[in-house]
Order: C-alpha cells, then sequence, then structure tokens
C-alpha cells in the first residue's frame, strides 16, 4: 500500500479504498490541457527506490540490506513504510518469503504486508454490489493467510511494532469490529507511540464507512495531534479526517463543508503544528504529509498554503489522497496549477 504508506506512504490513506470520487473527476479546458504528473512509488526516499528494486530482482539479501538496520534501531515507523512502498511488487518473490524462510520475523511481515495488497487487489475499489463472490473469497482467504504470517511474526519477534500495522488493516477487511482493531492499534503503538501510519489506520476504523462516525473520527485526529510534540507528522490526520467527512458527504453539502471557515481554521491550526513547523522531519516521508494538506486546503478554497506545500513537494505526487477526485496524477497536476497561478496573482 503507495507507502506510510506509505506508502500505506505507504497506501497509508486507506489506498485500497478508490473511493466513489473516484468516477466523478472535474472539467479541465480542452485548450491548454494538463500532462498528469508521475506518482512517485517511491516517495522521494532513495532507500526505498533501492529496496523496490531490489523486490523486483528478486534479491532476498538486497531487502535484509535496506529493512535489517531499521529493525535494529528499533524505527518502527520507517519500517512500516518501507514495507509498504513495496506492496504493491507483484509477482511470487514476496508471497514465497514464508516457504524460503518460515522463522524469519522481517521474512513473515513482508509477507504479510504483500499478501494484505494482493487481497484487496482481488476485492479491487469497487462497492461491494459490484463485487462477485469469488472475489470477496479471495479477498478474504488472502487477508486470512496474511494475518497468519503476521501473528507468526509477532511471536518470533514481539517488540516489532510493525506487522501490527498491516493487522489493522486486515481488521477492516475481515470486519474483525472496531474494538479488534483498536485492540491492535494500541498493541502497536506501545511498540512505537508516534507511530503515524498506525494512526491513519485506526482513523480509517473510525470513519463512517467503516461503522464508526465523524465525531469519533474528528475527536480521534485532534486529540492525537494536541498531545504529539510540535513538528509531529501525526498533524496528517487532522485534514484526513476532513477529506474522509468530505468524501461522505453529496454533492452539494461536500463543498459547503470542505469550504466553511472553521474547517479552513482547523487545517490552518494542524499545519501550524506539522508540516509548516520548523520541527517537521519525519524518518520516513514528508511528501505523504504534504500532498494530503495540499488537497485538503485546495478544495477548502485556500490556495496561498496550498501554493506553499506545492512549492514543497515539487514533483513528488502520490497517489493518496487525490485518487478520490480522479486519476491522481492529473487531479495533482489541475490543483497544483490553480493554487500557483492564484499565488502568483
Amino acid at each position: 500500500m503507495a507507502a506510510v504508506a506509505v506508502a500505506s506512504a505507504t497506501r497509508a490513506f486507506s489506498s485500497y479504498q478508490a473511493g466513489r470520487r473516484g468516477g466523478r473527476g472535474f472539467r479541465r479546458r480542452r485548450s491548454n490541457p494538463l500532462q498528469p504528473v508521475p506518482i512517485d512509488r517511491a516517495f522521494g526516499d532513495p532507500e526505498l527506490a533501492t529496496l523496490r528494486k531490489a523486490v523486483q530482482a528478486g534479491s532476498w539479501s538486497g531487502v535484509e540490506l535496506a529493512l535489517r538496520p531499521v529493525r535494529a534501531r528499533g524505527d518502527f515507523e520507517r519500517l512500516s513504510f518501507l514495507m509498504a512502498g513495496v506492496e504493491d511488487v507483484g509477482g511470487p518473490f514476496l508471497l514465497e518469503l514464508p516457504d524460503r524462510l518460515p522463522q524469519d520475523p522481517l521474512a513473515l511481515t513482508l509477507a504479510g504486508v504483500r499478501h494484505t495488497a494482493w487481497a484487496w487487489e482481488a476485492r479491487t475499489g469497487h462497492r461491494a454490489s459490484q463485487v462477485s463472490q469469488e472475489q470477496f473469497r479471495r479477498f478474504h482467504d488472502r487477508l486470512k493467510e496474511a494475518e497468519e504470517y503476521l501473528f507468526t511474526a509477532v511471536e518470533l519477534d514481539p517488540d516489532s511494532a510493525a506487522p501490527w500495522y498491516s493487522l489493522c488493516i486486515i481488521s477492516r477487511g475481515l470486519e474483525h469490529g472496531a474494538d479488534v482493531t483498536r485492540r491492535r492499534f494500541e498493541a502497536g503503538i506501545r511498540r512505537s507511540p508516534g507511530h503515524v501510519g498506525l494512526h491513519k489506520q485506526m482513523l480509517q476504523q473510525l470513519c463512517a464507512k467503516w461503522g464508526g462516525s465523524h465525531e469519533r473520527m474528528h475527536s480521534f485526529a485532534d486529540e492525537a495531534l494536541a498531545a504529539a510534540p510540535p513538528g509531529s507528522g501525526l498533524g496528517e490526520l487532522v485534514p484526513l479526517a476532513h477529506l474522509e467527512h468530505w468524501l461522505d458527504l453529496d454533492q452539494g453539502p461536500d463543498e459547503v463543508y470542505i469550504r466553511s471557515g472553521s474547517v479552513r481554521q482547523r487545517l490552518r491550526a494542524a499545519a501550524d503544528a506539522s508540516v509548516f513547523h520548523p520541527a517537521f522531519a519525519p524518518t520516513t516521508s514528508p511528501y505523504p504529509a504534504l500532498n494530503t494538506f495540499a488537497m485538503a486546503f485546495w478544495l477548502a478554497g485556500d490556495k496561498e498554503p496550498a501554493a506553499r506545500l506545492f512549492e514543497r513537494i515539487g514533483g513528488h505526487a502520490t497517489r493518496a489522497p487525490w485518487q478520490y477526485r480522479g486519476d491522481p496524477g492529473q487531479v495533482f497536476a489541475v490543483a497544483r496549477q490553480d493554487c500557483v497561478k492564484k499565488r502568483k496573482k
């Protein structure tokens, strides 16, 4: 899952859900068509780019070279980010790791990450009514297999927070319920308290589309940011929550909501405490948070902070959350032009 992921930067903004806005799109002037901006699968991270090449080449030694040191220093947020950053790489290599290395928690966690993404590929991002029984069967079978690998990884490496990230995603997919997801989230943050990816997955569970509510979702985001140190990546939870709220509304009320003064104010406060704060320096990649804030400000009609963010993003467009409005590369291009032009005027 485009990793913390990230990628989940992972596909951390529920990259497994295309959202109902995927087909709504937007209108562009035909006289000056914009080319889509390529999606940066490596999130501007050289180490992730190297890891992706190792996975594509089927080189376990190359994978270890990237992941072992991260696990050794206990940077579980980065470990989750790197693993989520290769979850979309197909082929047998990642799927067969449990057969090759059945007692290696790192290999089992990585296999669990890939099996989780593979499950969502079987289900697709369509609504349940458009998914066949056979697709659902493959979806559930693959998630259960991923769950087995991840729980074995937990037993072999009980101090690692990395397996709990994917276990939260699986909990939603298998509809274990909010209580189970909460327990898995808490198990993860006991091992890595500021883990942004884990917080994003808990936020998803609290969304209305997963049986939660807007109130619980916003409260979770606000409380996490309030308890975080200045410059924390947890500030991204606030725009994520507003985007999820916007996504859940019908056309008309959605624009009224996202452009309201209270939403703009909350977005600015969250940005000042995170991505605009001098201490903002995530060990993963800054681009998922920058892209999330940029889209939220753009939709809110607050072009000045959005333009500042686009300047920092440069060419590092991420799939999430732009895919909620259509083709992510094209939506990003239109939004960037809109905001940068407004700032120059």
